[in-house]
């Protein structure tokens, strides 16, 4: 094949140099073209040949290795097959075991089941012999219970033949001697304990009390229900009337006050209950007086810019009473109406030093008995929160203070303390006590409160009304401002026991009959007086 192409080529290469004619050249050309189409025909199947030889030697090695791939396969199935059953043999030999230890212990619970059974069975047996014992016993005690009643008719016949008495007077008799031995009794133990409580306690409560005292102490200054504003000239009297009296009536009713502009020279006096609303009626009046331009419109601007101003002021003083006391974490309306208190007053003490006042107290106390002093100066301070508004709510100040400061989730130990420092609720906690304490001592002191001559006369002659009004007192004199009761009684009508059953029936009527602030004591004296004349 390669020498006819050889001999192709060489034709090609004689035309091209021209060494043969146009027949020639022909002929050589056909001759060559058929030869190179052999020649490629010839190469072609040889290839083709070949590639056939190779793909049979391919094919017969991934026959080979199929079949290798397929034994190897079969050995792991085998392999796993033998692997499964041997697991599947031991589960069901595991499951044997477990059902026959399962079929053990059945058979151990039905054997219990039978004992207990015939153990109930038993016990059944001896109940009903038990029961049909009690019916024979309880048949035998009511024949013995009539006999008795038969017996018990007859004695109580004869004992009132010898007596002369029927069951009901012999009754009373009886009733009447175990009255007065009770009565005996009860009156020297009462009178022991108290003595033992006096023994280990007065002391103690002395000093606490004393020591709170000594460490705290506020003056008061006693505001009333009017204020007056000095006027530079009477003839501002009837500019602040104005004409047919509108500018008095446009002040009244923008600050709430009433104005009284003739009764005292020189001044104009406010009157309101409320000590905001008068403070801010003063400061509004002083400003128009210095302003000199009064009429309505004036008076609505200067009364609306002064109630902005005390707004503010109210809330700086709460917030810096509570910074002065180390109390944070309140909330800003309790803050603000602890800063009204400033203007509100009762028995003419001021609230927000009293309040101040207290909380100290309790502080003071609470650290001399172990407790939280934060917590109780706490509680002390806002115990009269209710007061900043009980004029817009109905209840008493404790309940409003109470509500108020758990609407804004106050401590419960604070809420307590306001709700029920006047014990018109259930204590719960030891800190209501403490404000209670704080608020009487505050109270009752002497200046911190004022009180009319006339009430207080009348005061002092209820409490000797009430010691004079037992049988056995000879007299009674109230001392100390009303703050303690001295009885004087007959030693010969009363002995010790029904002395102290006296004095304390008199605390008892004076708690439930007057008001009065802090605590009375009461100090019954008696004693045995012998004169003799030597003559």
């Amino acid at each position: 094949m390669l020498l006819q192409i050889d001999k192709f080529l060489l034709g090609i290469t004689l035309l091209e140099e021209g060494s043969f004619d146009g027949g020639t050249l022909a002929i050589g050309l056909v001759i060559g073209l058929l030869v190179g189409a052999l020649a490629i025909f010839l190469v072609n199947k040889g290839n083709k040949s070949k590639s056939e030889k190779e793909a049979q030697e391919k094919l017969e090695a991934a026959k080979r290795d199929a079949e290798s791939i397929r034994t190897q396969a079969e050995l792991k199935s085998k392999e796993e097959i033998v692997k499964r059953r041997e697991e599947f043999s031991k589960e069901i030999e595991s499951e044997r075991k477990e059902i026959v230890s399962r079929e053990k212990r059945l058979d151990e619970k039905l054997e219990n089941l039978d004992k207990r059974l015939n153990e109930i069975q038993r016990r059944e047996n001896k109940v009903e012999e038990a029961q049909k014992r009690a019916t024979a016993i309880e048949d035998e005690a009511r024949k013995r219970r009539a006999e008795l009643d038969d017996v018990i008719s007859a004695q109580k016949s004869k004992l009132s033949e010898v007596a002369k008495m029927s069951p009901e007077e012999a009754k009373r008799e009886w009733w009447s001697t175990f009255e007065v031995e009770v009565a005996e009794e009860s009156a020297q133990l009462l009178k022991k304990k108290l003595r033992e409580a006096e023994e280990t306690a007065e002391d103690q409560a002395r000093h606490f009390i004393t020591t709170a005292i000594q460490r705290v102490c506020t003056n008061h200054t006693a505001d009333c229900t009017v204020s007056m504003v000095d006027l530079p000239s009477e003839d501002l009297k009837g500019r602040i009337i104005g004409r047919e009296g509108r500018n008095i009536r446009a002040f009244e009713r923008m600050t709430g006050c009433d104005v009284v502009v003739d009764d005292t020279p020189g001044v104009v006096v406010l009157s309101a209950f409320d000590g905001v609303r008068r403070e801010i009626a003063r400061k509004s009046m002083e400003r128009l007086i210095e302003d000199g331009r009064i009429h309505p419109a004036r008076i609505e601007e200067i009364v609306l810019g002064v109630q902005k101003e005390m707004d503010k002021d109210i809330t700086e003083t709460g917030k810096q009473t509570l910074f002065d006391l180390g109390i944070h974490g309140v909330h800003p309306k309790i803050s603000w109406l602890l800063g009204r208190l400033k203007y509100r007053t009762s028995y003419g003490q001021n609230v927000l030093l009293h309040s101040i006042e207290v909380a100290n107290i309790c502080a003071t106390i609470a650290g001399e008995l172990g407790l939280d002093e934060a917590l109780a100066k706490r509680a002390g301070l806002l115990h009269d929160v209710g007061k900043a508004v009980d004029h817009e709510h109905e209840g008493g100040h404790p309940a409003i203070g109470g509500e108020y400061l758990r609407k804004f989730h106050e401590k419960e130990e604070v809420i307590e303390a306001a709700a029920g420092h006047h014990f018109d609720i259930e204590i719960h906690y030891p800190y209501t006590v403490l404000a209670h304490v704080g608020d009487a001592i505050s109270a009752s002191r002497p200046g911190a409160r004022r009180e009319s001559i006339e009430n207080y006369v009348k005061r002092l002659e209820k409490l000797e009304a009430v010691a004079t009004s037992q049988a056995g007192v000879t007299q009674a004199f109230a001392i100390q401002a009303g703050r303690e009761l001295r009885v004087i009684v007959d030693s010969d009508v009363m002995n010790d026991e029904e002395a102290t059953l006296t004095a304390r029936k008199i605390a008892k009527q004076i708690e439930n009959e007057l008001e009065y602030p802090g605590e009375v004591r009461v100090t019954l004296m008696r004693e045995k007086r012998v004169v003799e004349y030597a003559k």
